[in-house]
């Protein structure tokens, strides 16, 4: 058994809609509420980059991304006893999802159920001060959307009665994760001083391209407190942008061109190597 994962383009989510009728995807904010405080925290949370552009060049190998935050009004008491948490992510740009899965019929691999996930986070790294288990609850994170495990992943049939959605939403993340576009890093939050930290992200190789979202949160004693959010988008650079600017902006034009210049390559190659 094997599982592929592919976009899904305009054409085949339009297809799909039309399938769906008038069944809704559940956003994770609908399914599972936004926690709220009892009472108004002191504490707040900022962060800065030192860039809002990254230009990737046609020779990047991936690197790690530093953020600087603050804390401010923090309690010296708890500052002592080392109970505030930072948690940062960074999450990529959206895009619905199509998960398949193969199965061998006759000896040869071929496409079985599927499940299409909608506005799933292409890229995703998550650094903490600590283990998420010792930060918060379960819970906590699953309403705050915070770990590679507790996002929601929202299928386009909601109410399908096939059963495979948390399979295929499971396999999904296995498959982001052994691309090293999801990952986590305990201890990739540090304080510098008592009030400053930095945090230490992950961009692999294959980091989409896009507007990416920030997010610190901090913790006191295993309650959420405050969210700080920032931007920062991911171009490429050189000839690849220009590449990539034509692909997506002259999508006719570059398919018309991919052709004829493939078969420009055959026809010289042929007369190159013709052999007398």
């Amino acid at each position: 058994m094997q599982w592929r994962l592919s976009h899904l383009t305009p054409y085949t989510a339009l297809c799909l809609s039309l399938l769906a009728g008038n069944a809704q995807a559940i956003e994770p904010e609908t399914a599972l509420g936004l926690p709220h405080l009892q009472t108004p925290a002191a504490e707040t949370v900022e962060i800065g980059l030192s860039t809002e552009t990254i230009a990737l060049a046609s020779n990047f190998s991936g690197t790690d991304l530093t953020i600087f935050g603050a804390l401010d009004n923090a309690d010296p008491l708890i500052q002592r006893q080392g109970r505030y948490d930072i948690i940062v992510v960074l999450q990529g740009p959206s895009r619905d999802l199509v998960v398949r899965k193969k199965e061998r019929h006759l000896g040869v691999w071929v496409n079985a159920a599927s499940e299409t996930f909608m506005g799933v986070p292409l890229s995703y790294s998550l650094a903490s001060t600590r283990n998420l288990q010792d930060i918060t609850d379960p819970k906590t994170y699953r309403q705050l959307s915070v770990g590679t495990a507790n996002f929601y992943m929202a299928p386009e049939d909601p109410n399908s009665l096939s059963g495979n959605i948390p399979v295929f939403s499971d396999e999904l993340r296995s498959i982001k994760t052994r691309q090293g576009l999801y990952s986590q890093r305990v201890g990739g939050v540090e304080f510098i001083s008592r009030t400053l930290f930095r945090a230490t992200l992950a961009l692999p190789a294959n980091v989409p391209v896009g507007r990416h979202k920030a997010r610190a949160l901090l913790f006191r004693n295993g309650v959420f407190l405050r969210e700080a959010n920032a931007g920062l988008e991911i171009v490429k650079a050189g000839f690849e942008q220009s590449i990539y600017e034509a692909a997506h902006k002259h999508s006719l034009w570059y398919g018309l061109f991919a052709v004829f210049l493939a078969m420009f390559t055959g026809w010289f190659g042929r007369i190159l190597f013709k052999k007398d």
